[in-house]
């Protein structure tokens, strides 16, 4: 079920709790709200649609197939190639805010079928990955 967008900065800057099986539901919301707003958004995490779980979607440009992914409990474990970016977010109001993000990224995560996976990503999706955790951890941009 699409959600209302949360833009409440002390909400948002709220760390997530871990997520379980019976936060799959909440999972599922998560994907129908970033699909809803797929033209302006490429990724969201859960306390964008009000719930503080460990939980984000995200567009996958990693494989040959471009693909909508959820991940439950996102755990970045290595970073390398630091670099400066700006980046905007549908929860904040204003125009994009400078950061610092990585060029790859190592993550630990479960899947929706609550199995364990690490996975390297680079590039456009790990800046996508790097905003949404930061979102889980409380940390606006």
């Amino acid at each position: 079920m699409v959600k209302e967008l949360m833009h409440d900065p002390i909400f948002l800057a709220g760390k997530a709790e871990i997520a379980g099986e019976d936060d799959l539901p909440i999972a599922q919301d998560l994907l129908d709200t970033l699909l809803a707003h797929k033209g302006s958004c490429v990724g969201m995490a859960a306390n964008m649609i009000g719930v503080k779980k460990r939980i984000i979607a995200f567009l996958d440009e990693s494989g040959r197939v471009p693909t909508y992914t959820v991940m439950l409990n996102p755990e970045i474990i290595k970073k390398d190639g630091a670099y400066d970016a700006e980046e905007g977010c549908l929860s904040l109001l204003g125009g994009p805010r400078p950061c610092k993000r990585y060029k790859s990224i190592k993550v630990r995560y479960q899947t929706t079928e609550m199995q364990v996976r690490i996975k390297t990503y680079t590039g456009w999706t790990a800046q996508i990955i790097q905003h949404e955790v930061d979102h889980c951890d409380g940390i606006l941009i």
